[in-house]
């Protein structure tokens, strides 16, 4: 599974980590993460992630 790169804050969503407390459990591909989800440290939406 690759890994997405927000591109305003850098933030690097990684499947293998999830985001716990966003309520992505770990093993979740990007692509399976809900449209609503946000970047946890800077709220951008899931849209402003690049393939990393």
């Amino acid at each position: 599974m690759s890994k997405y790169v927000c591109e305003v804050c850098g933030y690097v969503y990684d499947p293998a980590a999830g985001d716990p407390d966003g309520g992505i459990k770990p093993g979740t591909a990007f692509e399976d993460i809900p449209d609503s989800w946000v970047c946890p440290v800077c709220g951008a939406s899931k849209d402003q992630f690049r393939k990393e």
